[in-house]
């Protein structure tokens, strides 16, 4: 049985006590991580299946062997004439681990839970709503007032003192 997995914007063809080196994942040697984002499952003289964009109820089990970094890569820069010459080096984040199971059902994870949390955001977007009518209007009100109130004074007082200016000198 393999896997097509997605992490670190990468896809990754696992199958069983595979050892994948992927960008950095959270953990230490030795945690378990379970990869939820499957984009397809396949089984040898069956048809694989594919997810639309990922398989629901699928996931991998894997084993953090280690956080390595990658290879040192070195970045020149240079401009022909010009004096600029700027040199840098980068050393990737890894993380390797070793494919300890792949569940194409999703039989060990459980399914009520994420129907608990979808509801619940629900009832707090029907709660932002209306709040979120009322204080545009208020600033509509506000902004309305103040602007002709503060535009007529200050065009009348500039006049006044540039013609009393003059009239003293």
């Amino acid at each position: 049985m393999f896997a097509v997995i997605k992490t670190g914007g990468k896809q990754y063809k696992v199958a069983k006590n595979d050892v994948v080196v992927v960008e950095r994942l959270e953990g230490e040697a030795g945690d378990t991580i379970q990869i939820d984002t499957v984009l397809m499952v396949g089984e040898a003289g069956k048809a694989p299946t594919v997810g639309t964009p990922m398989i629901d109820g699928a996931a991998v089990t894997a084993e953090l062997v280690e956080q390595a970094r990658g290879k040192k890569i070195i970045v020149f820069k240079k401009k022909r004439r010009q004096n600029y010459r700027r040199k840098n080096g980068h050393r990737q984040d890894l993380t390797v681990l070793r494919v300890t199971d792949i569940i194409a059902s999703g039989a060990t994870r459980q399914a009520p839970k994420p129907k608990k949390a979808a509801a619940k955001p629900a009832a707090e977007k029907a709660e932002a709503k209306p709040a979120a009518k009322k204080a545009p209007a208020k600033k509509a009100e506000a902004k309305t007032e103040t602007k002709p109130a503060a535009k007529k004074p200050a065009a009348k007082k500039a006049p006044a003192k540039k013609t009393a200016a003059k009239a003293k000198e």
